[in-house]
């Protein structure tokens, strides 16, 4: 799943297995190589869900975005979250290109829905790739039909590489569990290596449910936990213009008393995806996890999390394995949180390095060592308060300037 080993996994009654997006009941998907790139890799996806989908939506919220992003949320809010596929494209990020950006989204929807037999309100599109540079329409329009006829109930693994950019593995994930005496599977697929600081949710993600949930219910369910997943990555503090994270459920109706359950399983299979992308983040050589307790809320435990993730100096710290721990705790007093130096607790794996505020003797070279291996976990306590929570971060190498500094040439 990413680069040198899977994703940490959250403890869950729910199971790994195979498929991707299309695990689910009644989900297709495809993926193609329709020439936007001229790299001559795949480009163009489709994920074509059943009559009875409802989606939820959560996007990027920078003032400077692409018009796909405004379509599909304008979409979701006319025709009251019912949609039935999303047509993906990478290589062109379409952003800042004018008028254009929505003229062309709105016409490869159109003529996408045509081809598929349903309503255009129906069909959504994301868009990935270099920002201020439009869609080939006339590449585009001509993959449609190939890319349709390419459609699958096993097709997961073809599109979750056709949305990849600078990634250098796809991001999938499955996981089943029964409820009501029958198996419920959820998908997903997700994109991002680069541009990753999301507030909202991030990157490109899309999943899949065969459980029938009212969209307004599912809505919410995909709002926390993107909270708990996308909202809590950081690769280099960037967010992008075309972020978004978009859910299908369709299925037999599952009883209220199991929403907790099915959202327990919707988090575990963001948070995966989520680790996946920061663990992929470019020039990454190890995934960073942050554990937050002590805070006065779970909001104000993911704030710190996340601001010492996203700190460039406890990130390359990580990366020159140096147990500088005085990086991590100045992050965590600059996130906007209030809370009591005093009662300041840290750990670097199994190593304590400070206890009630104050610095404990420890060995560096042990701690060093832990910044070595490919999942660097931290554990920071700020007190008595009942929150806690989680983000996820990579380090910083050299690489990372190098493949930036190149990206358009």
């Amino acid at each position: 799943m990413s680069r040198g080993g899977s994703a940490v996994a959250m403890a869950s009654s729910w199971q790994p297995i195979q498929g991707g997006v299309t695990a689910p009941n009644g989900f297709q998907a495809a993926g193609i190589v329709a020439g936007l790139k001229p790299s001559g890799k795949p480009d163009l996806a489709l994920v074509l869900a059943p009559e009875t989908a409802v989606c939820a939506g959560t996007f990027t919220t920078s003032v400077v975005r692409a018009a796909c992003v405004d379509l599909c949320r304008d979409r979701l809010v006319s025709t009251a979250g019912q949609a039935r596929a999303v047509l993906i494209n990478s290589g062109q990020a379409n952003a800042c290109t004018g008028d254009r950006g929505l003229v062309d989204s709105q016409r490869a929807t159109q003529v996408l829905a045509d081809q598929l037999g349903v309503d255009a309100e129906s069909v959504l599109i994301c868009s990935t790739g270099v920002i201020g540079v439009p869609i080939p329409m006339t590449t585009l329009l001509a993959g449609l039909a190939p890319l349709v006829e390419a459609l699958d109930d096993a097709g997961g693994d073809a599109a979750a590489n056709a949305i990849l950019t600078t990634d250098l593995v796809d991001k999938q994930v499955a996981l089943e569990h029964e409820l009501e005496g029958r198996r419920v599977r959820i998908g997903g697929m997700a994109k991002g290596s680069g541009m990753i600081h999301p507030n909202m949710a991030t990157m490109l993600g899309f999943f899949s449910c065969d459980a029938g949930v009212d969209a307004g219910v599912w809505q919410e369910m995909v709002r926390r936990a993107v909270q708990r997943s996308f909202n809590a990555i950081t690769v280099d503090g960037d967010t992008s213009t075309n972020d978004t994270v978009l859910a299908f459920a369709a299925g037999p109706p599952l009883a209220q008393q199991h929403h907790a359950v099915l959202e327990q399983g919707l988090t575990q299979a963001m948070q995966q995806l989520a680790q996946a992308i920061a663990r992929d983040g470019e020039g990454a050589t190890c995934l960073i996890e942050v554990q937050v307790e002590g805070a006065v809320d779970e909001a104000a435990a993911l704030q710190v999390a996340r601001t010492v993730c996203g700190s460039s100096l406890v990130k390359t710290a990580v990366h020159g394995r140096d147990p500088n721990w005085g990086r991590i705790v100045a992050a965590a007093g600059r996130s906007g949180v209030s809370f009591d130096p005093d009662a300041v607790a840290l750990w670097i794996g199994p190593h304590q390095l400070m206890a009630a505020g104050q610095p404990v003797a420890f060995d560096r070279a042990a701690a060093s060592n832990v910044l070595r291996q490919e999942h660097v976990p931290i554990r920071l306590g700020l007190g008595h308060g009942s929150g806690s929570g989680q983000a996820w971060g990579c380090d910083l190498s050299d690489q990372y300037v190098r493949i930036n500094a190149d990206y358009t040439t």
